[in-house]
């Protein structure tokens, strides 16, 4: 601990944001960053509480309270090398973590945190732009080579720990560049892609080789590509969408999409890449958008919508309004259930909370109102409180029912089970195993359900320890 006293002395300061009306014109980044001597002030604020909480809170287990010091004493090289020891990608986590380990932070019983996520990104912006991020290309090969199917952040963390650990590792991912979500779903607002370019090509001088473009199950057979290497790790993700409408009148009109329809091809836009081949392109210009689901995705449809020109956007959540302020004695340092408002509700949305859509209706095979009713707290509908709203778009943000099963499930006979895990896979599992072959592993949102980038690179750092000692019968590489 550097400052014994920095948490009585100083108070909680954190980035700022540009104004709505300037940064909904662009799809660039509009956080602005702290200035070296606040974020050292920051990292002073860290206490010698005894039990480091945000180590729990942290899925990847960051050393918290370690790299803090480091950079209250301008050690920030160091700083930089101890968060990579335990996070491979820190400046993904530094900007669309929502920060578990500030709500496990002791000092947040006061409702002021140590700004943890902030000073994790000014490390590994620093660490980027001083040079210090450098491949590190494994001394000896191991003559193993891993199939890894899928690039989101549990394919490229367990990718690149494998790289490092001396095996040939080979990425297949479906679309035309690496990075998943972090590329396709996340809006550039919030991260944009040069992150993950800068990533992908640091790991590429480690080893690792990248084959966009090729869709296992389709282009090639996931047989095949288990035939041809020595373990096949299957980081799919979660991507079959919760739809709770199929049968409400109206589902079927034009306007009504899903959010991973919508926000993928404002991404491409933005990357000046091609649209994918038969479908359709969305827009929120000039419409009245309504957003079903209040989770990250849902957020992120609106502040997409906002810079897309849309009229109105309003945000329905089926579930009551939550506290303004949790009760520290029953959640801390668990992550509490309180209101909210993320950066793009505040850029002018409505939202609205224990509502429950009951169809749709419109002219000329397009929607033009949702219908709804109030429900109670058991969301059970309330009578007399039935209305319409206008909707030119609908996006449904609902979350993820598990893996596409069309074509590598499908093929390896995986027994899908609900929110995305396998039939046999004990959710205590270590070994990150499928029964169907013991070549075969799993890791990320396909093994434990729709979760947070954080998590993703957990399972995926883990799974690459599995691998190797699968393979190698001992292993160096860190849980």
């Amino acid at each position: 601990m550097g400052k014994p006293t920095g948490f009585l002395e100083i108070d909680r300061a954190d980035r700022k944001y540009k104004p709505v009306e300037e940064r909904t014109k662009h799809w660039k980044e509009f956080v602005v960053p702290l200035a070296e001597p606040e974020v050292k002030k920051q990292a002073s604020r860290c206490m010698d509480c005894g039990i480091p909480y945000c180590h729990n809170g942290c899925p990847v287990n960051n050393q918290i309270p370690d790299w803090n010091d480091l950079v209250y004493h301008s050690d920030w090289k160091q700083a930089a090398d101890n968060l990579h020891s335990t996070n491979n990608f820190p400046e993904v986590t530094g900007r669309i973590c929502p920060a578990p380990c500030e709500a496990a932070c002791t000092l947040n019983i006061d409702d002021k945190p140590v700004t943890i996520k902030t000073i994790e990104c000014s490390i590994a912006d620093r660490a980027w732009q001083e040079g210090w991020v450098q491949p590190q290309i494994a001394e000896k090969k191991t003559g193993k080579k891993i199939a890894i199917i899928g690039s989101g952040p549990a394919g490229m963390a367990a990718a690149q720990q494998l790289a490092r650990a001396g095996h040939d590792v080979h990425v297949y991912e479906k679309s035309p560049r690496p990075g998943g979500l972090m590329v396709y779903g996340i809006p550039d607002f919030k991260m944009e892609k040069q992150i993950i370019d800068r990533r992908v090509k640091q790991m590429e001088a480690e080893g690792v080789r990248f084959h966009c473009g090729v869709h296992v199950g389709q282009d090639v057979s996931a047989k095949y590509i288990e035939s041809r290497h020595d373990a096949v790790l299957l980081a799919l993700g979660s991507e079959h969408p919760f739809d709770f409408f199929a049968k409400s009148p109206g589902r079927n009109l034009d306007g009504i999409h899903y959010a991973m329809d919508f926000l993928p091809q404002q991404n491409r836009r933005v990357a000046s890449e091609a649209q994918v081949a038969k479908t359709r392109e969305l827009s929120a210009k000039d419409k009245h958008v309504i957003v079903i689901g209040g989770g990250d995705t849902g957020s992120d449809c609106i502040g997409t919508s906002f810079r897309q020109g849309a009229k109105s956007v309003t945000q329905l959540e089926i579930m009551p309004q939550p506290p303004e302020k949790e009760n520290k004695a029953l959640s801390w340092p668990n992550w509490p259930m309180k209101l909210r408002v993320s950066t793009s509700q505040a850029e002018g949305a409505k939202t609205e909370f224990s509502i429950s859509t009951t169809g749709f209706s419109g002219e000329g095979g397009s929607v033009q109102k949702l219908h709804y009713t109030r429900v109670n707290g058991n969301m059970q509908p309330i009578k007399g409180t039935e209305g319409t709203l206008d909707a030119d778009l609908v996006l449904l943000a609902m979350g993820f029912s598990g893996p596409a099963e069309g074509d590598v499930v499908k093929e390896l006979h995986l027994p899908v089970v609900a929110r995305g895990r396998f039939k046999g896979l004990d959710a205590t599992d270590k070994d990150y195993k499928l029964a169907a072959s013991p070549k075969l592993f799993c890791a990320g949102d396909i093994r434990r359900g729709q979760s947070l980038v954080v998590w993703a690179i957990r399972e995926g750092r883990q799974a690459a320890h599995a691998i190797d000692l699968f393979l190698m019968g001992t292993t160096t590489l860190p849980r």
